[in-house]
């Protein structure tokens, strides 16, 4: 067993324990970013002047109106910026645009002593537009060649001889929609200049110091004079990677000219129009089949809405490409991708990073395809999957280890969910009940883990021991909920060998740990696990030197557990407390620099080959719905579900990542469907969903009636820290089994053999007319004199298109 996952005697981590912040939640007491306006003096809210238009070019902007506003302080706009007026990485995102590119956008900020007061100030400013045309759907780009960023390909084998090869060959085309993170903390800053004429921010924000670098350049200061702190975040699923950068910005810039601490909170309508989605995303695609069933070849071009700016677009489509074959072997493939330019907000990370949305692709076509080959869609995909010793490698040229547990998960959700019996008592429930119908479908997933961008898989960790014996923890990760701090605090404990309440976590800061990584891309513990431990092991060592004095004994027989310093062979100790109090008087330092990177990644993005991931999470889940054929309606029965989390760090907190993931994936897939304005009307690129009245969220009523989640045993990885693996971001995808059981229940209302189209999100009114398309093509197949379960093509080439 490698250093880095083997585990000591008694270890704290694999203990399941609650959040660390589980009581301050429950109880109101936890605070966040906006809390703290209410603990500051003389604070201004700023508030956005947004204008309602989708696109056009600023011929005049006129603020005096606002400053007439009893309670107006000053309004900002790009004449205030010293240094750098943009808020993106790729400098194409200015925090005071010259043209409106969304409806909604911001274009100037009021700083008020009320809140009320900035509404009513950004309400006053006049904005004249030269209106321009917007593209608002990605047919709109396509069409328009509207595109922007890079188009990466990924080839592998030869596709031209993967396709002479093939049996069968079908063609289609897939478009799904883009996913609101409806975090529960809508996007905060608070900032404020300290008497050393330092910027202090606390902000809701995943990415600390990218925060702190964008903040500085708009600013024109060098980034050891601004200090970013993220105390805790209500949720940020990927929405405040990127996207709190530019309102903290705007909150220190208004900080820099009045002097005055200034907080920027959206408000829910605001957040939902000025901040990105899910990256919504069109499929060409083509794919060849053996006799068998096995795939021979995939051609395929995938398109994603990146929105007015890159923002994280060019990463997300990457990933796409990388995650589009799933558990599936594919010998011969081209993938290309490209990200479209539209008139909306510009989209962003979140919870799978176009990881979801590749995988999605191929499995649509699976369900598609799997009733014109005959094949019982279960089937099909386990024909497909990789198989260890045959040396395959995903189509960007990455071996695919333990390859074994894709179908050991799989099988395992067979046997505990008990698959068969099930589906023999659905055949006899669908033959009874004409017009209400169940189905059970599982689908199974890989994803890799790491950054595809191999600089950002490094972290740093300060760890401090006090006289006193306590021990205080400082990583570069943030916490959202996710439990990052309470895995980091098992850590901790379980290298130096302490029990749990020895150890506290401090807020995530700037000046603690420097130029840290996004808390993103499932890496959180890896990463910042792996630099704790590496802290407190660079502590331990010089401890055990100073007990080896004290106890009369080689270092290397000395072992920390429970608090007790212990030689082996004896029944000499020394307590903890101490031990660091010898160690203070012999003038042993207590504090540690730790450091950790991913070692064995490489990424060439150029030829789009290479080792991008450290290793792949599996799972497999199974889903049953019954379906309500007059309206589509649906209620999930049951879901089982078998998730590789390695050795679990922890396992409640584990448990409830799956659990929130899949429910998460749920809402993507079948209930979350944002609308925007497509019509050339004056509203045109208005956001139709601003609200939960609109904008529908899973709740306890979707939730399975039956929920039953197992975390995969005895399965070490032994290239992480103590033996775990991630977690964050895997379990979103295995709510595809929900999607593929509504498919499987629109097909049981017509013959055997028929494909059913479905769109994404599967609503209750497109299962309708999923249903309704199953029965036209049954009246159409009794009206020709064709048989029910013929396919009525060629056998050899099948032509599908997306409904």
């Amino acid at each position: 067993m490698s250093h880095l996952s083997e585990r000591p005697e008694k270890p704290v981590v694999g203990l399941s324990m609650p959040h660390e912040s589980a009581v301050l939640h429950v109880t109101g007491a936890a605070l966040y970013t906006d809390d703290l306006v209410y603990r500051t003096k003389d604070t201004l809210h700023a508030y956005p002047v947004q204008v309602m238009k989708t696109r056009g070019r600023i011929t005049a902007l006129r603020t005096e109106p606002a400053l007439a506003v009893p309670g107006v302080v000053r309004v900002l706009t790009v004449a205030d910026v010293p240094g750098v007026n943009d808020a993106g990485m790729k400098h194409d995102e200015p925090l005071f645009p010259d043209e409106v590119m969304f409806h909604g956008h911001a274009v100037a900020w009021v700083l008020g002593e009320t809140l009320e007061a900035a509404r009513l100030g950004a309400a006053a400013v006049e904005v004249e537009l030269d209106e321009l045309p917007s593209i608002m759907t990605l047919k709109e780009a396509i069409e328009a060649e509207s595109f922007h960023g890079a188009r990466p390909l990924m080839v592998t084998g030869d596709i031209d001889a993967g396709f002479a090869d093939s049996a069968h060959v079908f063609s289609g085309e897939f478009q799904f929609s883009d996913q609101e993170h409806f975090y529960l903390e809508t996007h905060a800053a608070l900032a404020y200049v300290d008497e050393a004429e330092q910027m202090f921010i606390q902000s809701s924000t995943q990415h600390p110091s990218e925060t702190q670098e964008i903040v500085a350049h708009v600013l024109g200061l060098h980034s050891h004079e601004v200090t970013v702190q993220c105390l805790r975040m209500g949720g940020g699923f990927g929405g405040k990677e990127m996207q709190p950068h530019g309102f903290a910005a705007i909150a220190a810039l208004g900080a820099k000219l009045t002097g005055r601490p200034v907080r920027v909170r959206l408000n829910r309508t605001q957040d939902l129009t000025m901040s990105g989605k899910r990256h919504g995303f069109h499929a060409d695609w083509k794919i060849g089949f053996d006799a068998d069933g096995r795939i021979q070849a995939l051609d395929a071009t995938l398109t994603s809405d990146g929105g007015w700016s890159l923002d994280l677009s060019e990463p997300v489509t990457a990933r796409a490409l990388c995650h589009i074959d799933n558990t599936y072997w594919i010998p011969n493939a081209r993938v290309a991708g490209r990200i479209a330019q539209t008139n909306k907000v510009s989209n962003t990370a979140f919870r799978g990073f176009g990881g979801p949305q590749g995988m999605l692709v191929i499995e649509d076509i699976l369900g598609r395809v799997a009733p014109l080959l005959g094949l019982d869609p279960m089937e099909l995909r386990k024909r497909n999957f990789y198989r260890p010793g045959l040396g395959q490698a995903t189509p960007y040229g990455q071996p695919v280890p333990q390859a074994e547990r894709i179908a050991a998960v799989w099988q395992q959700v067979e046997n505990d969910g008990g698959i068969a019996d099930r589906k023999r008592e659905i055949a006899a429930f669908n033959a009874a009940h004409p017009h209400t119908k169940r189905a059970l479908a599982i689908t199974g997933i890989k994803f890799g883990i790491s950054f595809n961008l191999t600089a950002f898989n490094q972290a740093g960790a300060l760890v401090l021991i006090y006289k006193d014996g306590s021990v205080l923890i400082n990583h570069g990760g943030t916490e959202m909920g996710q439990g990052l701090h309470t895995k980091m605090l098992q850590v901790a404990a379980t290298t130096l060998g302490i029990p749990l309440h020895k150890v506290r976590l401090a807020p995530t800061r700037t000046d603690k740990v420097p130029n840290t990584s996004a808390t993103a891309a499932s890496a959180g513990t890896d990463l910042n696990g792996g630099a704790v431990k590496n802290a407190c092991e660079q502590l331990r060592a010089r401890l055990l030197q100073v007990a080896a004095g004290r106890l009369g004994s080689n270092a290397s027989d000395v072992r920390i557990v429970d608090g007790v310093a212990r030689t082996l062979g004896s029944d000499k100790e020394l307590a903890w407390d101490d031990l660091v109090s010898t160690a203070y008087f012999q003038r042993v330092q207590l504090s540690a620099s730790g450091y950790y990177r991913t070692e064995g990644l490489h990424w060439d993005a150029k030829s789009f080959r290479g080792s991008p991931f450290k290793y792949f999470s599996y799972g497999a889940a199974a889903a049953e719905v019954e379906v309500d054929g007059f309206t589509g309606a649906y209620r999930i029965r049951r879901v089982d579900i078998v998730h590789d989390v390695g050795d679990s760090l922890s396992p409640m907190i584990d448990i409830g990542q799956v659990e929130g993931g899949f429910v998460q994936g749920a809402g993507w897939l079948t209930l979350e469907d944002m609308r925007w304005d497509t019509s050339d009307g004056p509203n045109r690129g208005r956001l139709l969903t601003q609200a939960a009245s609109t904008y529908k969220l899973p709740s306890f009523s979707e939730m399975p009636e039956e929920f039953n989640v197992t975390l995969m045993e005895n399965a070490t990885e032994e290239g992480a820290v103590y033996g775990s693996k991630a977690v964050g971001e895997p379990p979103l995808m295995l709510a595809f089994c929900v999607r593929e059981a509504l498919r499987q229940a629109a097909a049981s209302f017509g013959p055997a053999g028929v494909s059913v189209e479905l769109a994404a999100p599967a609503t209750p009114e497109a299962v309708f007319w999923a249903i309704e398309s199953v029965r036209e093509k049954a009246e159409v197949r009794s009206g020709d004199g064709q048989a029910p379960d013929g396919s009525g093509i060629r056998t050899d080439t099948t032509a599908l298109s997306n409904a």
